[in-house]
C-alpha cells in the first residue's frame, strides 16, 4: 500500500459518500417527527422518541468526518438543514390548506407533525451547533492522535457535540421559550443530562459498528483525511475550502 498527499477540496465523493449522506439526512428528518412522543423510562426518567435514532446523526456525522474530512461532513450538515427546514415547510403548507370534508384528524396532524415556531428555533439552533463541535473536534482529535485510537475521537466528540445539542435545545425549548409552561431548574437539568447520557450510550454502544464503517470506507474509497489546513468556520464552502488529505491507494 503506497501513501500520497493530495491537496484541495477533494470533491470527488464516492457513491458511498452519498448513501451515507443520505442516511444521516433521513436520520434527522425522522428524529424531528417522532420527538414529539415523550417516552418513559426506567426510574421514572422522560426522553422524546427521538433518542432512538438521533444518534445515529452523529455517528454517520463521525464517519464522515473520520474518512472524508470536516469539509465534506460541512456539506452534508448543510445539507441535512436544507432538508429539515423543507421538510417543515411542507408539513406546514399540508396543514394550512384546506381539508377535504372527510378529514377528521387535523388535531392528531397538527400535533404530531404541527410544530410550533419557537420548538423549531430551538431545534435548529441545537441541531447546527451540536453537529458543527461534533464535527470539529473530531478533526482536531485526529490531528492530535496521528489517526489511532478511533474510539476516542468518535466518543469524545460525541460528548461535546451531543452535550451542547441537549442544552441547548432543552434550554431554549422549555426553559427560554417554555413551550411546556413553567419547568422547575430541577427537571430541566434531569431532562438535558438523561438526554446527554443516552445519545453517549448510544455512541458507546455502537462503537464496533462505526469502526466497521470506517474500515470499510477507506478500503473501498482508498482515502484517510487529515484536516491540515482546513479552514473549519461553519459557513466557509466552495472556494474557500482548503486542506490537505492523505489518500491510500492500494
Amino acid at each position: 500500500m503506497r501513501s500520497s498527499v493530495d491537496r484541495g477540496s477533494s470533491s470527488g465523493y464516492s457513491g458511498r459518500y452519498v448513501a451515507l449522506a443520505g442516511f444521516f439526512v433521513t436520520s434527522l428528518i425522522v428524529a424531528n417527527i417522532i420527538a414529539v412522543r415523550p417516552l418513559s423510562l426506567p426510574g421514572g426518567l422522560i426522553a422524546p422518541a427521538a433518542v432512538v435514532i438521533f444518534p445515529l446523526s452523529y455517528l454517520f456525522g463521525d464517519v464522515l468526518t473520520e474518512v472524508y474530512g470536516y469539509a465534506a461532513a460541512r456539506r452534508v450538515i448543510w445539507l441535512g438543514f436544507a432538508c429539515n427546514l423543507l421538510a417543515v415547510l411542507a408539513f406546514s403548507a399540508g396543514g394550512a390548506l384546506p381539508a377535504a370534508p372527510f378529514w377528521n384528524a387535523q388535531p392528531a396532524y397538527n400535533t404530531i407533525l404541527g410544530a410550533t415556531p419557537r420548538v423549531l428555533l430551538a431545534s435548529f439552533c441545537a441541531y447546527l451547533v451540536g453537529e458543527f463541535l461534533n464535527s470539529y473536534v473530531l478533526a482536531k482529535l485526529k490531528i492530535a492522535t496521528r489517526g489511532r485510537w478511533l474510539w476516542t475521537r468518535t466518543i469524545g466528540s460525541t460528548l461535546i457535540g451531543e452535550g451542547a445539542d441537549s442544552l441547548i435545545f432543552i434550554t431554549l425549548a422549555f426553559g427560554v421559550f417554555r413551550v411546556q409552561g413553567i419547568l422547575p431548574l430541577g427537571v430541566l437539568i434531569t431532562i438535558i443530562l438523561t438526554q446527554w447520557g443516552i445519545k453517549v450510550a448510544y455512541e458507546v454502544v455502537a462503537t464496533p459498528f462505526t469502526y466497521a464503517i470506517v474500515q470499510y470506507l477507506k478500503r473501498r474509497d482508498g482515502v484517510d483525511h487529515f484536516d491540515i489546513g482546513t479552514n473549519f468556520s461553519p459557513i466557509a464552502l466552495g472556494g474557500a475550502e482548503r486542506a490537505a488529505s492523505v489518500r491510500r491507494a492500494g
